[in-house]
């Protein structure tokens, strides 16, 4: 079944490879793990267009991520295994003016999910509220490449009990146009 999911998210990756003739301006690709829970998403990003704030060596730039993943889960017999989730996030950098180097990041979006419960998880809503908390290092030709660390929690919130919740550790890989 991993094998299965690399192949969709590589198929996934290069299919968004004629992404710049749709005006985007990057996409990415994320691989995790939390809560006994493996998940991969492929995403594409638009900037806004300009920064929220921009000082003189630093700005605080806004961009929207849409992101498809899949997660799996394998330890709990007779129980759901997988959610497929599609979410939509805006995420506010502060990094440099230059575009390169180091930089920080927050999100707070929506996702809808195919199932309420994976694995011992039960999250009561299709609806859940993504937010992420994330660093990397943005370099390469033209600024062209990012890898990144996010911690990412999911829930509804307390909308409708039980709000298990669940929380990923990712990696993040992304190529700016």
């Amino acid at each position: 079944m991993k094998r299965i999911l690399r192949v969709a998210v590589a198929a996934a990756w290069f299919s968004l490879a004629g992404a710049p003739a749709m005006a985007v301006d990057g996409m990415a690709l994320e691989v995790g793990q939390g809560d006994g829970t493996d998940m991969g998403r492929v995403a594409i990003q638009w900037n806004w267009s300009k920064p929220l704030y921009q000082g003189s060596e630093w700005q605080l730039g806004p961009y929207w991520d849409l992101g498809l993943g899949y997660w799996r889960n394998n330890g709990f017999p007779g129980r759901n295994k997988d959610i497929t989730e599609i979410g939509l996030t805006p995420v506010l950098r502060l990094q440099r003016n230059s575009l390169e180097g180091l930089y920080a990041e927050l999100g707070l979006g929506a996702h809808l999910m195919s199932r309420t419960t994976i694995g011992d998880k039960s999250m009561s809503t299709q609806f859940q509220f993504g937010n992420h908390l994330g660093v990397g290092y943005r370099f390469g030709v033209k600024r062209a490449f990012d890898l990144g660390y996010r911690y990412q929690h999911l829930s509804n919130a307390g909308i409708k009990r039980p709000n298990d919740g669940i929380n990923f550790n990712q990696i993040r890989l992304q190529y700016h146009f």
